[in-house]
């Protein structure tokens, strides 16, 4: 069974007709290019694959494409501006929080939805947003050492 959806990704709206079991993660690499998001657990836990519907993270792994009809998603890829990165990604790479990669733009995603709902977070409410991001390179340290230093300017 498939089923016609539309949606805007990274602000380019697309007419799609996907299967009925097609995740948002396998739309976005397969069939649209978005390869910065990454499949890695297929169960939401690793965090790897966050992508911002409607300016919410989610676990693209989990949401089956269908279900995201008429949404906006942004991705890793939309977090660049007139081929500039982000005050996020340029902290990423001035604290050190990127090692291996696998996990930054599940990170990016999740720091950029807290920093837009809340642009002056403390230590904590950082690391609380951060939690369903796991990492096996950095410790943490500094990504959240990063995304500080973009709340606090």
């Amino acid at each position: 069974m498939s089923v016609a959806i539309r949606l805007t990704v990274n602000g380019e709206r697309h007419d799609l007709t996907v299967g009925a079991t097609e995740t948002l993660v396998s739309v976005l690499r397969d069939r649209l290019g978005m390869t910065g998001t990454h499949k890695d657990c297929c169960m939401g836990i690793c965090g790897s694959c966050t992508v911002l519907v409607d300016d919410r993270p989610v676990s693209s792994c989990l949401l089956l494409a269908a279900q995201i009809d008429s949404q906006s998603v942004r991705t890793v890829e939309g977090l660049e501006r007139d081929g500039s990165l982000s005050p996020l990604q340029e902290a990423f790479l001035t604290f050190g929080a990127v090692q291996c990669g696998y996990c930054t733009p599940g990170f990016l995603m999740t720091a950029t939805a807290l920093l837009e709902e809340n642009p002056r977070p403390g230590r904590a409410e950082i690391v609380e947003a951060l939690k369903g991001n796991l990492c096996r390179c950095t410790g943490y340290k500094k990504i959240v050492e990063a995304v500080e230093a973009v709340a606090n300017g």
